[in-house]
């Protein structure tokens, strides 16, 4: 229905191509190479003249110059204006060109060329061309420099009297401004407008046209002359209309084709002087249009064609598209300009009347978020049953059903997916990544899943953290589209002597297409809709997180208590969580006294970061205290009766543990020393620092595997004996570990500051050990038990 035009520069969004030269052969293979901004021609309904500036001397002019002003085109290059158009009329040129702001925004400019001695009413328009960026003294190029631009003239005759003056324009189509306020649907304002356009211009049918998310066209309304076919609810594709056209459209707005049977008159020179490449012609109203889309309007019987440009928010919206039968049709600039008004009147009122249906469906959206998310609050009812109740996920995205799963818990609202397709719907929605992840036509973008286009046609998920969903889906959604001719057949392959040329198609007849597997879109709207609501629930899964976690957090403070006085030994303990909030970690220590008066030493670190952790935590510590007192086992006896009791409750737990077991013998407690027997599952050595500053890091005996990896893993006891004033360090990795360095450099770390320390009280050892080792805080939960000989 529209002209078909190429990408290009100045104008016109699009990457560097190898354009086709002005004048070159264009057919569907190779019209996307066609510089629709620079043809190098114009209508000859007028004439063209650029002009350099301040100078005013014509530089290029359009070959049929002499039949409107007498002067032919190569007598007028080089020449001032004023030669050309004489010296009034280039006066109120220069005066209208000097003012301020777009020159586009006061045409016409209404003047009287002598012509053979007769007076010729005229439209002068004017606009100014870009030729290229800025430019210093020297010629270079420079940012801060205006644009090197000529002012482009545009001479129309006005033929017959002129309807009314530019100024009236409003007055003009007044009454129809006043239609359009007081339309109370789109519809009426698809029209109102369709009905004041084809008044106002007298064209034989006149289209308000408008575009899907894919820029397919459809006609929405039609005013007509009695005995045409009705184009009303055909669609077109969007090859009829392609991008680079696209952006052309929004940046001129109204384009005019008086007669498609014309020929188009060269722009002579070819080359722009300045540029050395044709004018851009992107602003100009009698800039030739391409032969692809002018056997096109041919092939739909058209004569004459005007299209309007509709916008939203700068964005083509649709198209106001004006066709003629009868004969070439030429309304005059005024009336184009009137029409034009019409158009931009149209794009405000169908903002408003947008704008006004998103914010009242914003606003309802927005209140069930609010009463979704205050019910979240309440944290003794399961998240789940909370967004699947009475007001629920369905009234924020409608849909045929909803899947949620959240905090271990998972429910359905409406038709309920069957749970192999919900897993892999899910999966496939996380490998693709996002935080909002759509598709209403799942069987052609993810057919390797296999799911019945009858179960879920559209889905869209909300992946949300350690496997947590929302997931809707909606049903096919069979529809009925009628086009102006097949759409699948766009081209039409014509034999000229031994070439074959692909030309645009010839038939428009109406051709039924039924659209399958797909689901209704989701909207732009309801994408982040969803988007908010994802925050939303993120909120709530934090907040509700960092409950259990406080709880957690209760619970492991009072399992690590301070340890027992002793006369023999001074004791020091310390746990520091990690920096990363809303984390429970699975370290932990623990002291206590046997009867036989000996004292057991434990460190652990249960593998994870979260409130499981923290719970196997406190499981190990106490089956382990129950395995230990009172036993006679040796701290290895412990770890393997604690190895097995792992695998016969099912805990599924793992840890890093070391058992300690400080011991003396009536010889030993004489001489003032003391057996340190102990046995590691995968844990880090204990260090010791003499009472000479000797440090040494206990790695005899074997560490062995951690707890939980294998019922049968051999543990083995390792012992020592210390001095009287010999202190013992126990500690998980989250001291000794960082990103820059491995464990071993970390632990001689520790053993340097613990030996520069050992005169200190060990509680003193401890703080100042944290302060050296992890100063900014730890990024890992750590743990530590110091003890010091001194009976």
């Amino acid at each position: 229905m529209t002209e078909v035009e190429a990408t290009s520069g100045p104008g016109t969004a699009g990457a560097d191509v190898a354009w086709l030269s002005p004048g070159e052969a264009v057919d569907l293979d190779n019209c996307a190479r066609e510089p629709i901004h620079v043809p190098g021609s114009v209508q000859p309904r007028g004439v063209l003249l650029a002009v350099s500036e301040p100078d005013l001397v014509v530089v290029q002019a359009s070959e049929n110059l002499a039949g409107l002003t007498g002067v032919v085109w190569s007598d007028a290059l080089g020449r001032p204006l004023a030669d050309v158009l004489g010296v009034t009329q280039t006066e109120a040129v220069v005066r209208s060109a000097s003012a301020f702001g777009d020159l586009r925004e006061r045409n016409p400019l209404e003047i009287t060329l002598d012509v053979d001695g007769d007076p010729v009413p005229v439209d002068a328009i004017l606009h100014r061309a870009v030729l290229s960026g800025g430019r210093d003294e020297h010629g270079q190029p420079d940012d801060g420099a205006p644009p090197l631009t000529n002012l482009v003239v545009e001479l129309e005759p006005a033929r017959g009297p002129r309807p009314f003056s530019f100024p009236n324009t409003y007055q003009a189509v007044r009454s129809t401004v006043t239609e359009l306020n007081r339309a109370s649907s789109l519809q009426d304002l698809y029209d109102i407008t369709a009905r004041a356009v084809r008044a106002l211009t007298g064209f034989d049918r006149v289209m308000v046209y408008r575009y899907d998310a894919d820029y397919n066209g459809e006609v929405v309304a039609e005013a007509k002359v009695d005995g045409l076919n009705s184009f009303l609810g055909l669609h077109y594709p969007a090859s009829d209309i392609p991008a680079q056209a696209r952006a052309l459209y929004e940046k001129n707005w109204l384009r005019l084709i008086s007669d498609v049977a014309y020929e188009p008159s060269r722009i002579q020179p070819v080359a722009h002087p300045a540029t050395g490449r044709p004018l851009d012609l992107t602003y100009s109203t009698l800039r030739s249009v391409s032969p692809i889309h002018v056997e096109y309007l041919q092939n739909m019987g058209v004569r004459a064609s005007m299209s309007i440009s509709l916008l939203r928010e700068d964005r083509l919206w649709g198209l106001i598209a004006c066709h003629h039968y009868a004969g070439p049709h030429q309304p005059p600039f005024a009336t184009r300009a009137a029409a034009e008004f019409l158009g931009s009147t149209l794009s405000l009122r169908l903002v408003d009347r947008t704008a006004e249906d998103e914010v009242h469906r914003a606003l309802q959206v927005r209140s069930t978020l609010a009463w979704l998310t205050a019910a979240t609050l309440d944290e003794d009812r399961p998240l789940a049953d909370t967004l699947l109740g009475g007001t629920s996920l369905l009234d924020v995205l409608p849909a045929d059903g909803v899947t949620v799963c959240l905090q271990g818990s998972t429910g359905t609202k409406g038709d309920e997916l069957p749970a192999d397709v919900v897993e892999r719907v899910v999966a496939w929605a996380v490998a693709r990544g996002g935080e909002v992840v759509a598709t209403d036509a799942l069987q052609r973008e993810a057919p390797e899943l296999g799911i019945p286009v009858d179960v879920a046609c559209g889905v869209l998920v909300l992946p949300l953290p350690d496997g947590q969903h929302v997931l809707w889906h909606r049903r096919e959604a069979v529809q009925h589209v009628d086009w102006g001719g097949d759409p699948h057949n766009k081209a039409l392959a014509e034999r000229e002597g031994d070439h074959v040329r692909l030309s645009p198609r010839k038939s428009f007849d109406r051709w039924r297409e039924t659209v399958r597997e797909r689901s209704h879109p989701w909207t732009a709207q309801e994408h982040a809709e969803v988007v908010q609501l994802r925050g939303n629930l993120l909120e709530a899964l934090y907040a509700r997180s960092r409950s259990i976690v406080r709880a957690a957090e209760t619970l492991q403070r009072s399992l690590l208590t301070e340890p027992p006085g002793s006369e023999s030994l001074e004791m020091a303990v310390r746990y520091v969580p990690a920096t990363r909030e809303a984390q429970v970690g699975g370290d932990w220590y623990d002291v206590f006294v046997q009867p036989d008066g000996s004292t057991m030493l434990v460190i652990g670190d249960v593998v994870g970061h979260d409130v499981q952790a923290a719970a196997c935590m406190a499981q190990l510590r106490g089956l382990l205290r129950g395995i230990a007192y009172d036993s006679g086992h040796s701290p290895a006896q412990v770890l393997a009766r604690l190895d097995a009791a792992i695998e016969g409750l099912r805990l599924g737990a793992m840890a890093t543990v070391l058992v300690g077991r400080l011991e003396q013998t009536d010889d030993e407690r004489a001489a003032g020393l003391t057996r340190l027997r102990w046995a590691s599952a995968g844990h880090l050595p204990p260090l010791v620092v003499g009472p000479d500053g000797t440090g040494t890091t206990l790695t005899g005996g074997r560490p062995g595997l951690l707890l939980g990896v294998s019922p049968q893993a051999v543990r083995a006891d390792a012992e020592v004996v210390l001095e009287r004033g010999s202190t013992v360090l126990l500690y998980t990795d989250g001291l000794v570990e960082r990103r820059a360095e491995g464990f071993d450099d970390g632990v001689a770390r520790l053993g340097q500051a613990l030996a520069e320390l050992r005169g200190r009280p060990v509680a003193e050892v401890c703080d100042e050990v944290l302060a050296r080792m992890v100063p900014d805080g730890a990024e890992d939960d750590v743990a530590l038990v110091a003890v010091r000989l001194v009976g």
